[in-house]
């Protein structure tokens, strides 16, 4: 199989995001009476959709506010934080996608995440330019699981799926993939050990081993 380009997921890929969400959404449902723990809630809720978080959240907690309105508030409370606050990266993220770059692989960010929410992480890091496409949710009608983010960066790169390798965290951004028919690889954090990697081309322990694993694969 050649590889001709890589799709890295962000959150929880690329950056040590997941708490900055969820301290928003504390600061969302606090008001509601509605506490998680942090472990218990990035457990849950790693890689879905805001809109879709705020679903569950507002079924299981028989929430009268309506779900796009926690949601409109949660993407408010983000975008701004981000405008002074940047997420520490992951364990070899700056290295690899440098690396990716200097091989003269086509790499796309597709990502879940709102535009105004990506930009000013990719930007600040100075990662933003590596790319040959973001595709955010913003971008699409069906976000992550949904094939659509996958298909579109692929679209904009002009790789067919089989020439593509995806770089995810979530079972929701496996199952992306794995839907757009993408060789995906899983790499698990912290708080997505759990989620079912089975639809996973490969897993791998960071994202170093991917790069090893990519370069023998060229």
């Amino acid at each position: 199989m050649t590889f001709k380009a890589v799709l890295f997921d962000m959150d929880g890929t690329l950056v040590n995001s997941e708490v900055m969400h969820y301290q928003c959404w504390s600061q969302v449902l606090t008001p509601y009476g509605v506490n998680y723990e942090e472990d218990d809630f990035c457990q849950r809720f790693a890689g879905q959709a805001t809109l879709q978080a705020a679903i569950e959240i507002k079924q299981t907690h028989n929430l009268i506010v309506s779900a796009q309105c926690l949601a409109d508030e949660k993407y408010r409370l983000f975008g701004d934080y981000v405008k002074t606050h940047l997420p520490p990266l992951l364990p070899y993220a700056k290295q690899v996608l440098l690396a990716v770059k200097k091989s003269g692989l086509k790499m796309a960010l597709v990502t879940g995440s709102a535009r105004h929410e990506a930009e000013p992480i990719l930007k600040g890091l100075e990662f933003y330019d590596l790319f040959d496409a973001v595709v955010t949710k913003d971008d699409v009608t069906h976000s992550k699981p949904a094939a659509e983010p996958y298909l579109l960066a692929l679209q904009q790169i002009n790789v067919a799926a089989e020439h593509a390798i995806a770089v995810e965290d979530t079972y929701t951004g496996v199952t992306a993939a794995n839907n757009a028919l993408v060789p995906v690889v899983a790499i698990a954090n912290s708080h997505t050990q759990q989620h079912d990697f089975s639809r996973a081309t490969r897993q791998m322990n960071n994202l170093a081993e991917f790069w090893q694993w990519l370069q023998s694969q060229l």
